[in-house]
């Protein structure tokens, strides 16, 4: 009934990610999303000289996989700074990019319905302005996140930094304390021109029509309660909140006769939920060291395993940069592949996640928490265990932990290094125990849940046409 609505007055909407594949995938969804109920989508994506060859690589793949959708490349100058932090630079890029945005939309065959800007591209909020463009957010990560951030330009400033504060708990309106240590590593120190520029795109969030959220209701009573309260947000309106979501890949082929993954082939093999999977997203990596600990606690776990290795990063302070293909034998124990062939395969690089995850053999997920992570395994049913490791990935923890139930915490990750011990004890418990079995159950209900927020008449499809009403009354349809 909604996507009927919705065609009965088809739109043209521009989807404006920011830098790197873990933005552009989510918006990628959203494009599908809004074709499926009759609208159009263009995805305009900035290219800036010094861009990395993972993302040019990631707009090909998914360009060539979504050819309803409308890639565009934005040529932008790169950031002035190129000393600087990875957020800051991405920031300065994107602000540079503003003329080139405006000249793409002012060419457009026909006026553009909506812009739809990734959180970090706040300063399209003028280019929006200039051509009296609706612009709303899409929010590609959890809505206990966003209901944090739209009110820590506000807390921070009576607060030490986050670094000096450890385990001491942090409050914001409406929402569970988290311990300082677990806030983003973006806004650690709050001196830094990394959490200035944070608190900015924070604080002018608040000035989009509204956000979509990649998130279902169910799942995050709290938050929403927080944000429709109006109590993130001191002396302005929240901005509404559509939680439109899970959109996540789903795991299927297109039919276009592409090669199945030999992975996929090595699991049919496999008992159903037999296999620990280790992933961490599109850039997570670990140092050398780490790289021993986990095998070391694979093995001793006498659990089958599909683990995807990078190499450690030259700089443990930069995830971002480019890293070489691993060498297997150089980081991992000595006969660690060899006496692990029976019941484990170890990739290089890359494995296709959403397959893997609803591949009735995997029974376990450990993960980085990055939230697209979060929300193919809720959709797939898989219980995870959790190694958060930048951005905001320790405040997904949190909630996955301790509000969802839909994880358990790796001890050691705030210092990137959890011993073997902590691995096998948190296999087996994931994989052996009756807490194990809780988690599935509570993942059980999540998938289900889930399924229901975007099925006809679920909270996520009513959702997503209440937007669009609002879209059509300019804002003001409460």
């Amino acid at each position: 009934m909604a996507a009927a609505a919705a065609s009965a007055s088809a739109k043209t909407f521009v989807l404006y990610p920011s830098l790197g594949v873990g933005h552009l995938n989510p918006m990628v969804e959203l494009a599908k999303h809004l074709l499926r109920r009759g609208h159009s989508a263009v995805l305009a994506v900035v290219d800036p000289p010094d861009g990395d060859p993972t993302s040019a690589a990631a707009v090909a793949r998914l360009a060539e996989a979504n050819p309803s959708i409308a890639f565009r490349l934005l040529p932008a100058p790169p950031s002035p700074d190129p000393a600087a932090h990875p957020i800051k630079r991405a920031h300065d890029t994107l602000r540079l990019a503003n003329p080139v945005l405006g000249g793409f939309l002012r060419a457009l065959p026909a006026p553009a319905d909506a812009l739809l800007l990734d959180m970090f591209c706040v300063d399209a909020l003028d280019v929006a302005a200039e051509l009296a463009l609706p612009a709303y957010f899409f929010f590609a990560s959890a809505a206990s996140d966003f209901a944090i951030f739209l009110n820590m330009p506000y807390l921070y400033p009576g607060l030490p930094s986050f670094k000096d504060m450890g385990d001491t708990l942090v409050h914001s309106p409406g929402m569970r304390s988290v311990r300082a240590v677990d806030m983003p590593l973006s806004v650690q120190d709050k001196e830094s021109d990394m959490t200035k520029t944070r608190m900015y795109q924070f604080k002018r969030i608040a000035e989009g029509r509204g956000v979509l959220v990649n998130s279902f209701d169910w799942l995050e009573p709290t938050a929403l309660k927080a944000l429709a309260d109006g109590v993130c947000v001191p002396g302005r309106p929240t901005p509404r909140v559509f939680c439109i979501g899970p959109l996540v890949n789903d795991g299927k082929k297109s039919g276009d006769g592409e090669t199945r993954h030999e992975c996929l082939a090595w699991l049919d093999a496999q008992p159903e939920r037999s296999v620990v999977f280790l992933c961490f997203g599109s850039i997570g990596a670990v140092s050398a060291a780490q790289l021993r600990e986990i095998a070391y606690g694979l093995e001793s776990s006498g659990h089958r395993f599909l683990w995807v290795v990078r190499s450690p990063p030259a700089d443990p302070a930069d995830v971002f940069q480019p890293r070489p293909e691993p060498d297997l034998d150089a980081l991992l124990p000595e006969g660690f592949m060899e006496r692990t062939r029976d019941r484990g395969m170890v990739l290089k690089m890359w494995a296709p996640q959403a397959e893997v995850l609803r591949h009735a053999a995997t029974g376990a997920f450990v993960t980085h928490c990055g939230w697209n992570s979060a929300l193919e395994a809720i959709m797939a049913g898989v219980p995870m265990i959790c190694y958060p490791m930048y951005a905001e990935q320790a405040l997904n923890k949190v909630f996955m932990v301790e509000e969802m139930k839909i994880a358990v915490p790796l001890e050691g990750y705030e210092k990137r290094m959890v011993k073997a011990e902590e691995i096998e004890a948190k296999l087996r418990l994931v994989m052996e125990t009756g807490e194990g079995r809780k988690l599935r159950e509570t993942l059980a209900t999540a998938r289900k849940m889930a399924s229901d927020a975007i099925g006809d008449g679920g909270s996520s499809e009513v959702a997503f046409s209440e937007f669009l009403r609002d879209l059509e009354n300019g804002g003001c349809n409460n």
